[in-house]
């Protein structure tokens, strides 16, 4: 059967006489020529489904501001560690240096990119792999066992002690200076092993590229301290300090959390359930905390979710922002925008669908803190976002449930809250999935 066709004056006239067959499509059209689909088709009842009362809340402070940058999922982790620093020493409102944690990242992931380009010289320079390690040479976007990862490794600190840069809330500048300096080392260093050089002068080619990033993130980032002095005053109004402390000090005295009795639960219907994933292209430190997915049915990550925030412990959620949410209002409900019933076309796709298309994706890392019961079943769920008090309600956002089920695939759980049968899949020897996967 022939697979090409040609768009000839007979179809037009019956795409137009479709289209004219609508009796409402110029109010239609001119509806949405003035408003655009969305506001169009939005639903007016969404603030009576995402009413902002919580019947379970965990008390936080303001929210943080990643900016114009990726850095979603660091924040959501350093939030989830803020937050067990303000319960314990009575301070709500203090925050963790995210340019600490980027700073870091930028360097341990260089040093991996280096590490996967001499690993992969053999291959064509388009070959998929190749190719991918290439193109992703530098990129804001990460994972919860990224932050996880540059923690456990450096510690972390005050959000004082290191404030955020200009190119750290943007950056455009940054990223443009890496990706250049990074493929063209890629080149250099493909070149040294077809030419068959030494393993000397390939380290010490390594070794200075590694110093011109490591300069290039001081200049843009500061660099960062090797020692601090902690100084709160908790919502008492009592004064605290503790002089001379390493980052590391800090997180092992103030924290007394190991990122690595954590587990990332999944929800992805496009791959086996009961089953351990890994994603080694993404890892960002050698030795760190693997990526890793424990793949469950929604209602066991559900359950673990409740059983975890009930404990009155925050949790990292990844998610699909980019679906169905209004960003001015805070509002995310799978029926906020009826555009099904407003252009007469059917968008009925699964969760499974969308994540085999990459109609979906994890875009977003956001802080589970809150839910509302009704009946014995959740309705409606409180986020903290990451992107300012200007927007939704000083920085909260609420989802449906239905939108939660839709669009959220990865939840961060603490072993003590997991079930034995996630235990079991999360000690598992994992399935490997390509760069490429649903779940990048």
């Amino acid at each position: 059967m022939s697979t090409e066709n040609t768009v000839t004056s007979s179809m037009i006239k019956q795409f137009h006489d479709n289209y004219v067959s609508r009796g409402t499509s110029k109010v239609i059209e001119r509806a949405i020529r003035k408003n655009g689909i969305k506001a169009t088709s939005e639903d007016p009842e969404i603030s009576q489904r995402l009413h902002r009362v919580f019947s379970h809340e965990i008390k936080t402070g303001k929210v943080s501001n990643q900016k114009h940058s990726g850095r979603c999922w660091s924040f959501a982790t350093l939030n989830t560690l803020r937050h067990k620093f303000a319960l314990k020493n009575k301070i709500k409102d203090f925050e963790l240096s995210q340019n600490y944690l980027f700073f870091w990242d930028r360097i341990e992931r260089a040093n991996k990119f280096f590490d996967n380009i001499l690993a992969t010289a053999d291959r064509d320079l388009h070959d998929r792999i190749v190719d991918f390690y290439i193109q992703s040479a530098e990129m804001d976007g990460g994972q919860w066992a990224n932050a996880a990862s540059i923690i456990e490794k450096y510690g972390v600190i005050p959000h004082y002690v290191m404030p955020d840069t200009y190119n750290t809330q943007d950056t455009t500048d940054i990223a443009e200076v890496l990706t250049y300096m990074m493929k063209k080392d890629a080149l250099q260093l493909r070149q040294l092993v077809h030419e068959q050089a030494g393993d000397e002068e390939i380290q010490e080619t390594r070794q200075r590229m590694m110093n011109d990033v490591y300069r290039a993130c001081a200049y843009a980032f500061g660099e960062p301290p090797a020692h601090f002095d902690l100084e709160y005053r908790d919502d008492d109004h009592n004064y605290h300090r503790v002089a001379n402390l390493t980052p590391l000090d800090f997180y092992h005295q103030y924290f007394a959390t190991d990122l690595h009795d954590y587990v990332v639960v999944t929800n992805a219907p496009d791959h086996e359930y009961s089953k351990l994933y890994s994603l080694p292209s993404q890892d960002n430190v050698n030795g760190g905390i693997p990526i890793q997915f424990a793949n469950v049915s929604f209602k066991k990550l559900q359950d673990v979710v409740l059983k975890q925030l009930d404990a009155n412990e925050t949790i990292w959620v990844g998610n699909d922002i980019l679906q169905q949410m209004d960003r001015k209002r805070g509002l995310m409900d799978a029926q906020l925008f009826h555009r099904e019933e407003l252009l007469g076309i059917d968008f009925t796709m699964s969760k499974k669908d969308r994540l085999e298309t990459h109609q979906a994706e994890v875009s977003h890392a956001m802080t589970l803190t809150g839910y509302n019961m009704v009946d014995g079943q959740p309705d409606r769920w409180k986020i903290e976002n990451s992107w300012g008090d200007k927007n939704g309600d000083q920085g909260y956002f609420v989802m449906s449930q239905d939108w939660f089920e839709q669009y959220t695939y990865e939840a961060v759980i603490n072993k003590q809250y997991l079930t034995d049968e996630i235990k079991e899949i999360a000690a598992q020897t994992p399935v490997e999935l390509p760069a490429w996967d649903s779940l990048q």
